[in-house]
């Protein structure tokens, strides 16, 4: 299996690590490997016999950026190799540079594993459809829950199910927002500064805190399980960042805690806080992400685990790469 990586940020990092440190553990999965071309937003390096990725790492960590030997539209659009891996960074609005990255290798019958929702938010239906046509396969399980299962867990766990409605939390760093309030009753701003010192929220936290990420995840999920056709702007979405202390006493008061809510159903999709029983399977803390679906035949089914990360996400990554050697994952 010849792999093209492209993005080389904390995600693409993640997944070299895994590729090396796993090798002998893949190998006996998905058979002999090799990486041939990695790239980043400055350039990036090829080489048809398969780089030496910890040299490949060690460059980007002491220059911050690929040589520019080649681009990722070179990558994608004329180089050999049978699996694109693109963790290019996420943009809702239009899917670029990703969704340009996955057509041209679906075009070609390349098979894709993705970290990147733009692509998905936007163009869904046209890229199953373009993976269709193609005989190639577009694997997305990083796209909504991190290293928390919910693609694989419905379409081979659940097969036979028809998903009715799915809710649950869908952003780490909303979710430790959140639940550190309800600890600690202190103002958001204060918290959201906290969770910057400690690498939990971005600089520029807009994506997290106004339910962007949350939305976007919901499309895809929606999409993928539910057979919908929905867009992001089909979202009703309301963030964090008016939540008060107050609010939340008087929540706890009353049995409450509020957590930030994604919810779809036939009728609507919609993100925002919702007051959850402190008992409830959601109330859940810390960065942890969590997911019910409700299902015709298995009934509802939960599942919880860590959304983000680049560790957690590379999970994800290479259970799809797996998965593209294995026909009971089709």
């Amino acid at each position: 299996m010849r792999i093209a990586i492209v993005g080389f940020g904390s995600v693409g990092r993640g997944v070299a690590k895994v590729l090396i440190e796993k090798r002998s553990y893949l190998r006996n999965l998905i058979g002999d490997y090799r990486v041939v071309a990695v790239t980043d937003s400055k350039g990036g390096v090829y080489d048809e016999n398969g780089l030496d990725l910890r040299k490949v790492l060690e460059i980007k960590r002491r220059k911050g950026s690929l040589p520019e030997e080649i681009t990722s539209i070179e990558v994608v659009r004329d180089l050999d190799f049978d699996v694109c891996i693109e963790v290019t960074p996420t943009n809702v609005e239009s899917g670029e540079p990703g969704l340009t990255h996955i057509r041209e290798c679906l075009k070609r019958g390349i098979d894709v594993v993705t970290s990147n929702k733009g692509p998905l938010v936007v163009a869904f239906r046209e890229l199953m459809d373009l993976a269709e046509k193609n005989d190639a396969r577009l694997m997305f399980e990083a796209t909504v829950g991190g290293a928390m299962p919910v693609i694989k867990l419905a379409k081979v766990d659940l097969a036979g199910n028809e998903i009715i409605s799915v809710k649950g939390i869908l952003n780490g760093t909303c979710n430790y927002i959140l639940s550190r309030m309800e600890k600690e009753l202190l103002p958001y701003e204060m918290i959201l500064e906290e969770a910057k010192e400690l690498g939990i929220a971005e600089r520029d936290p807009t994506y997290d805190v106004e339910g962007i990420d949350a939305g976007a995840k919901l499309v895809i999920i929606a999409n993928a399980l539910m057979g919908l056709n929905a867009k992001f702007e089909d979202v009703e979405r309301v963030g964090i960042s008016d939540l008060t202390p107050e609010a939340f006493k008087v929540a706890l008061e009353n049995g409450y805690t509020i957590r930030l809510i994604a919810e779809a159903n036939r009728e609507y999709l919609r993100v925002s806080p919702r007051l959850i029983p402190l008992n409830h399977p959601l109330a859940i803390y810390g960065t942890l992400n969590a997911l019910e679906i409700e299902t015709d035949l298995a009934g509802e089914v939960f599942v919880i685990g860590k959304g983000a990360g680049s560790v957690e996400t590379a999970s994800a990554i290479i259970s799809d790469l797996i998965c593209l050697k294995s026909l009971r994952c089709s």
